[in-house]
């Protein structure tokens, strides 16, 4: 998640944040469609609806538009989804895991290939790179919430196997199992949190350098700028300069 956290800071040093507001709110649409349509419309009773309308709000999306997504679910005219995970390496060597939503698969996977390719990287088989990331759950909470004592006491009361805590925030994690549970602990101690959704997590990082990082962030930002794509994980470091460098 480093590495994956450095991009993002990069990618909002950068002021691109009005030009990806609309892409952005279309793939949180397509994720609050897909949950709905899934399970029950009710985020109470839907733990996926609910971690969608979190990660809406968080982004400022509006009430109208979230209850529009969630209605969408169950018209007639609403499209179909695939859910599908696609795992490769970038440059460097560095592992890398593509979630998307599409109602075209060729497309997608023509695209997503395309990207390895012209990165120097490329596609590999399902499982070819998960093993080397951990599925879990993460509950995000700003600074202001809790010191990191508070934080790290409440997350074990709950139920939690990590909790990481910064500046920019406090991040808790527990297994695909707990997560749940410990959300809803959490929750009711803090309120509702920044994000609280299943993630990758890398086991190890990967060191790479100016020029591979260029490279690599060029795919991921490709992989980011995709209709299709939900998210992307990649288990990589870079160097401070390097971050500086690309995000002058």
């Amino acid at each position: 998640m480093a590495g994956h956290s450095q991009f993002k800071n990069i990618m909002h040093r950068k002021g691109r944040q009005d030009a990806m507001k609309s892409k952005l709110f279309g793939k949180l649409a397509r994720e609050i469609t897909v949950a709905a349509k899934l399970g029950l419309p009710d985020p109470a009773m839907n733990a996926r609806l609910r971690a969608a309308i979190i990660a809406a709000r968080a982004e400022n999306m509006s009430k109208d538009s979230i209850d529009r997504a969630i209605k969408k679910a169950s018209g007639s005219e609403g499209e179909n989804y695939d859910e599908i995970r696609y795992e490769g390496y970038g440059p460097g060597g560095v592992a890398v895991i593509v979630e998307v939503l599409t109602d075209n698969r060729n497309r997608t996977a023509s695209d997503v290939r395309s990207y390895f390719t012209k990165s120097g990287g490329n596609l590999a088989e399902t499982g070819a790179v998960s093993f080397m990331f951990d599925r879990l759950g993460v509950i995000e909470y700003g600074p202001e919430v809790a010191s990191a004592d508070a934080m790290l006491e409440a997350a074990i009361e709950a139920g939690a196997d990590d909790v990481v805590s910064s500046d920019g925030g406090h991040e808790v994690y527990a297994s695909q199992e707990t997560y749940r549970d410990v959300a809803k602990a959490l929750e009711a101690k803090f309120g509702e949190p920044k994000k609280a959704a299943l993630v990758w997590k890398p086991q190890n990082s990967v060191a790479v350098d100016d020029e591979q990082a260029e490279k690599l962030f060029k795919l991921i930002e490709s992989l980011e700028e995709h209709d299709d794509v939900q998210h992307v994980y990649a288990n990589f470091e870079v160097s401070e300069a390097a971050m500086a460098k690309m995000g002058a």
